[in-house]
């Protein structure tokens, strides 16, 4: 790179990579928030749902990342710092990284209470009296070599 334009195109480019990745980081507190009510709802099928959306927007943030660094390193080897709009968009981003750690720890601890009452609720059906006994219709007291089925 030579130009002050060019600088100016890189400066451009990291900010719109950042603006993406703040986005990314609201869509993906969007998507805790909502996990946070599945799992006191235990509803299994949405949380699939929601792990899944939560891994490709993880995804969709680490490989912005990964195109920020180098642009970032390039453009600060050339210039002396980082401009001010892009430190701030930076301290935003990792406001909305430190939010989205937070509730997906809340969301692991709900979820490890809610499988530990799970687990409760499995072992008493263990100890149940009544587990042994048939509740089928199909069950006849009626031996099978009884049964006419010639017609």
């Amino acid at each position: 790179m030579s130009g002050p334009g060019q600088y100016t195109a890189l400066l451009r480019r990291i900010k719109e990579l950042l603006l993406q990745q703040q986005d990314c980081f609201h869509r993906y507190l969007n998507v805790l928030e909502k996990q946070q009510t599945i799992i006191k709802n235990n509803n299994a099928d949405s949380l699939i749902a929601h792990v899944e959306l939560e891994e490709q927007l993880i995804a969709e943030i680490i490989s912005i990342q990964n195109v920020i660094d180098p642009l970032k390193k390039m453009y600060q080897a050339h210039t002396f710092g980082t401009a001010d709009e892009v430190s701030a968009l930076e301290n935003t981003v990792t406001d909305l990284k430190n939010q989205a750690s937070a509730l997906s720890v809340r969301n692991r601890e709900l979820l490890f209470t809610h499988m530990a009452e799970l687990r409760v609720e499995m072992s008493s059906l263990k100890n149940n009296p009544f587990k042994n006994i048939s509740h089928s219709m199909y069950r006849s007291p009626i031996a099978a070599s009884l049964v006419d089925i010639s017609g």
